[in-house]
């Protein structure tokens, strides 16, 4: 994890649509998108939509590059909020992240740990007798 990047080198990921393989399982991307998270380090990209430019500015001052799903932008009073979300992610400032399956109907885990870096080293602090 980098400084203000919550997801850093460390993660995989798969382009839209494309399978996976995640150990010997193949997981793939279905249903609608419901959760998506601003690029850290994305170009600035004039934007010609004002409805996106409004988006981006409450993304960027209610979660900054933490992801977030769509209920949440109903919730902050973002009302037709799907156009400009997806002017934003056509213009690759904001990430889709899709559920993922391996097979069709059911949905797909991913599994982290919270790691706690010390002087003296580091300790896995969400590693439970279950995991």
């Amino acid at each position: 994890m980098a400084v203000y990047n919550i997801s850093s080198s460390s993660t995989a990921s798969a382009e839209r649509g494309k399978k996976i393989e995640n150990e010997t399982r193949y997981v793939i991307e279905d249903l609608d998108c419901s959760h998506y998270m601003k690029i850290f380090d994305a170009q600035k990209v004039p934007l010609r939509v004002k409805s996106a430019k409004n988006l981006l500015h409450s993304i960027e001052r209610h979660f900054g590059t933490l992801a977030f799903c769509r209920r949440w932008l109903d919730d902050l009073g973002e009302q037709r909020h799907l156009m400009a979300l997806k002017n934003l992610v056509d213009s690759d400032l904001i990430q889709p992240y899709p559920p993922l399956v391996d097979v069709k109907g059911c949905y797909t885990t991913q599994m982290e740990h919270t790691v706690l870096i010390k002087p003296t080293g580091r300790e896995v602090v969400s590693r439970g007798e279950d995991y």
